[in-house]
């Protein structure tokens, strides 16, 4: 059938076992995300042999990464958020199983052992809603494509042996760390050409290369960070004002991105959507104080505050101004504890379309840009039908 089609429109199809093989590895290394290289290399065994599994010194998750208070054994812990769809989702189209094609937001971790963990999409502790069985996903029975990465620092040796003092520490996240971004991190990267940031919940920000075994404060005077992401390969970190700026990594200079937000909001959030740089500023209900960075706040517990409202704003860049947002439109932002970004809301299962998703008192909520209402509503819903076959409290990607 797809011969005849090929046919009639004049064009000559090429079976993929004829493809010419010196074109093998270029196509496999153009490819950065790891689940494409996994898939690649899966189709036989003459393109697994074209390319490498990655890079041969590649990061590898979760790995020591030093900490600027406290002597506790600290990792940087990788997670990787997932859109898994059935193949056969444009087969149909009727109504009433539309919810069961569009695509389900997983997040996943990798232990130090290799198995991966499922975790809430808004968070990074396991998610509630699945027994705890051990299963296998089949990559080939899915199409998956991966959205984005998220990072944490966590305490614990992975294995190594502990002291006893440490020991109610580990595995858990280290308080008083608001954000974590690493930069490149494709499954080509050296390791050694990879910058971390990490903003801290007093509002400093810190940086250390990969392998490096002290941290280094940016603009030590100033702590008024609220937010970083990596915006078209390249650092931005946002004040408590909604000033932007890109960071030179080389220098650790700051260079203004943007005017001032002038939003009265307590907390900035950087977003990404389409290719443009959004600031969602955060309302909250009593205004935040700031931690302080010392030996002591390994007994203090991160400010709760309930967020009232939300405003977005867009940045013209050709003009250098923000400009308030009144809709999202068809996109949804999502406001993880540990990433921020956004997804077409008709693509997901569970996903409503003008909100934004975020975390308050541990549970996700979702804030209606249109009525600027709140309702707890789960962002991880149920796994659809097509999915509900397959457990996957923990599990192992296969192919």
């Amino acid at each position: 059938m797809v011969s005849q089609a090929a046919e009639i429109m004049g064009e000559r199809v090429v079976d993929w076992s004829d493809f010419p093989k010196e074109l093998w590895s270029p196509i496999g290394k153009s490819l950065d995300t790891g689940i494409d290289v996994l898939r690649f290399r899966s189709v036989c065994s003459s393109w697994r042999s074209s390319i490498p599994p990655s890079h041969p010194n590649s990061p590898r998750f979760p790995f020591q990464f030093p900490h600027p208070y406290d002597a506790f054994p600290t990792h940087l812990c990788q997670s990787t958020i997932y859109c898994i769809q059935p193949l056969d989702s444009s087969s149909t189209s009727t109504a009433a199983t539309s919810s069961h094609i569009k695509g389900y937001l997983i997040k996943v971790q990798e232990s130090a052992s290799g198995k991966l963990r499922l975790l809430e999409p808004l968070a990074s502790y396991p998610i509630r809603s699945y027994p705890r069985n051990t299963k296998t996903l089949n990559l080939l029975n899915f199409r998956i494509v991966e959205i984005t990465k998220a990072y944490t620092l966590r305490f614990g040796s992975f294995g190594r042996a502990v002291v006893e003092d440490e020991r109610r520490y580990r595995h858990r996240s280290v308080p008083g760390v608001n954000k974590v971004v690493m930069f490149p991190n494709s499954t080509w990267t050296n390791a050694e050409g990879c910058a971390i940031f990490v903003i801290f919940l007093d509002g400093k920000l810190g940086f250390a290369k990969y392998g490096e075994d002290k941290l280094t404060f940016v603009d030590d005077h100033r702590s008024d960070y609220d937010d970083i992401i990596v915006y078209k390969g390249q650092f931005y970190v946002v004040d408590r004002l909604g000033v932007v700026f890109w960071i030179e990594c080389s220098s650790l200079k700051l260079v203004q991105f943007s005017p001032p937000l002038c939003g009265l909001g307590s907390r900035k959030h950087l977003v990404e959507s389409c290719g443009a740089l959004y600031v969602v500023d955060e309302y909250l209900y009593k205004e935040r104080g700031r931690m302080e960075g010392n030996r002591s706040y390994f007994n203090r517990r991160r400010e709760l505050h309930n967020t009232i409202d939300f405003k977005v704003y867009k940045l013209d860049e050709e003009w250098g101004q923000w400009v308030l947002v009144k809709s999202l439109g068809d996109r949804a932002f999502i406001l993880g504890s540990d990433c921020t970004f956004s997804v077409s809301a008709q693509e997901f299962v569970g996903c409503k379309r003008n909100r934004i998703y975020f975390m308050e008192l541990e549970e996700s909520r979702a804030f209606n840009l249109e009525d600027h209402c709140i309702a707890d509503l789960a962002f991880s819903p149920d796994p659809p039908s097509w999915l509900c076959a397959t457990n996957l409290h923990e599990l192992i990607l296969t192919t």
